[in-house]
C-alpha cells in the first residue's frame, strides 16, 4: 500500500498566521484610539488606578501580629524607623536655622497640660497690696518675721509598723527641731493640748494602711489650720540609689515651686514654717515642695560644688508625693469642724487642665 504524508505543520502555520495578523490589527486600533483620544484618555486611567488603589484593604498593623515576639521585634523596629526620621527632620531645622541666622522664625512651644491650664479667678499676684497685708497679718507672719521657731511633733496612727516608724524618724532628720512620739492609743483631742502646753507649734499624724504611710494631718498650733493629705509614692532612704549620707543638723533651705492660686499660697505658707526661716548653708541642704498639677513633689538634697562653674546635686532622702484632701480652719475637729475647702473628685477633677493649687 503507498501511504501519503498530511502536511500537517502547513495547515498549523497558516493558522498562527492568521491569529498574528489579528492581534497587530487590535494593537494598532487601540494605538489609534489612544492617540486619537490623547489627555481623555490619561485621565480616565489614573481614575481607574486610584479606584484600584483605594479598593486594596487599610495598611497592616503591628497589633495584627499573633506572635509575641515577632510583634515586639516590629513594634522595636517601626519605633527605630520613627526616632531616624525625628532626628533627621530636627537636623534638617536646625541646618535651615543656622542658614537663616537672625530671620529664622521662632521655635515652636509644645503643647503640654500645665501651659494649657485653666486660668483660675484666684490666682495670686505677689505684688499686690492686699496679698502682703494678709501675709503680715495670717499665722504665719510670726514664723516668716522670726519672731518663734518652729517646733514640731511627729507621731503616727494608733499600732504603727516598722515602715511607718522608719518614715517617722527620716522626717524627724530633715525638719528640724523635730520630736517622735508614740502616740499610745490617744485620740488627737486629747493630744492638741497637751502639745499646746509643751510650746509645740506643729502637730504632724502619719497614718497607715496595710503596713505603708497613705496619708497625713498637719495641723499649726495653737489655732489652726488644719490640712490633710494623702501621702504615696513613698521611699526611704535604704530603697533609694545613688543616695548620699545621712543629713546633718543644719537648718535647709527650703523652696516652693507653681503654688499660684489663693489655695496654693496658703498651703506653701503652712508648709515652709515647718522650717527655721534663716536657713544653713553650711550645711548645703535644701527641701524642696514641688507642686505640678496639684501634686506637691518632696524632695531633701545636697549641693556639691565642683569647681565655681558646675554645681551637682545629690538626693538625701526620704521622698514622698502629697495630695491635698482637705483644708480646715481651727485644729483638728472631725465632727464639727469647719472647712475651708474640701476635694471633691468627681467635680473638682472632671477637667483635667484645671488646677487648685
Amino acid at each position: 500500500m503507498d501511504i501519503t504524508e498530511v502536511p500537517v505543520s502547513q495547515t498549523d502555520s497558516k493558522g498562527k498566521k492568521k491569529k498574528n495578523k489579528k492581534a497587530k490589527k487590535q494593537k494598532k486600533s487601540v494605538e489609534e484610539a489612544e492617540s486619537s483620544s490623547g489627555v481623555d484618555n490619561k485621565e480616565e486611567l489614573k481614575m481607574k488606578s486610584e479606584a484600584a488603589e483605594s479598593a486594596f484593604p487599610p495598611t497592616f498593623s503591628v497589633s495584627e501580629i499573633k506572635n509575641k515576639q515577632r510583634r515586639h521585634l516590629m513594634f522595636m523596629k517601626l519605633k527605630q524607623e520613627k526616632r531616624k526620621q525625628k532626628m533627621q527632620l530636627k537636623k534638617k531645622k536646625k541646618k535651615e536655622r543656622e542658614a537663616l541666622g537672625d530671620k529664622a522664625p521662632p521655635k515652636e512651644v509644645p503643647k503640654t497640660i500645665e501651659n494649657q491650664r485653666v486660668y483660675d479667678e484666684t490666682t495670686v499676684d505677689p505684688e499686690d497690696e492686699e496679698v502682703a497685708f494678709d501675709e503680715g497679718t495670717d499665722e504665719f507672719s510670726a514664723y516668716f518675721n522670726g519672731l518663734t521657731n518652729p517646733k514640731v511633733l511627729i507621731t503616727t496612727s494608733d499600732r504603727p509598723r516598722g515602715r511607718t516608724v522608719r518614715f517617722c524618724e527620716q522626717l524627724a532628720t530633715v525638719v528640724p527641731n523635730a520630736h517622735v512620739y508614740y502616740r499610745r492609743g490617744l485620740a488627737l483631742k486629747r493630744v492638741i493640748p497637751q502639745c499646746v502646753a509643751r510650746n509645740f507649734t506643729y502637730l504632724m499624724v502619719i497614718n497607715e494602711d496595710r503596713k505603708i504611710p497613705n496619708g497625713m494631718v498637719l495641723c499649726h498650733l495653737p489655732d489652726g489650720p488644719t490640712a490633710h493629705f494623702k501621702i504615696s509614692s513613698v521611699r526611704l532612704r535604704k530603697e533609694m540609689k545613688r543616695r548620699g549620707k545621712d543629713p546633718t543638723e543644719h537648718s535647709p533651705e527650703v523652696i516652693l515651686n507653681n503654688f499660684t492660686t489663693r489655695l496654693g499660697h496658703s498651703i506653701g505658707r503652712l508648709l515652709a514654717a515647718l522650717f527655721p526661716q534663716d536657713p544653713q548653708f553650711v550645711g548645703r541642704q535644701v527641701a524642696t515642695f514641688h507642686n505640678q498639677r496639684d501634686f506637691i513633689f518632696f524632695r531633701f538634697h545636697r549641693y556639691i560644688f565642683k569647681n565655681e562653674k558646675k554645681v551637682g546635686i545629690q538626693e538625701l532622702g526620704p521622698r514622698f508625693t502629697l495630695k491635698l484632701r482637705s483644708l480646715q480652719k481651727g485644729t483638728f475637729d472631725s465632727k464639727f469642724g469647719e472647712y475651708e475647702w474640701v476635694l471633691k473628685r468627681h467635680e473638682m477633677d472632671a477637667c483635667r487642665r484645671k488646677f487648685q493649687l
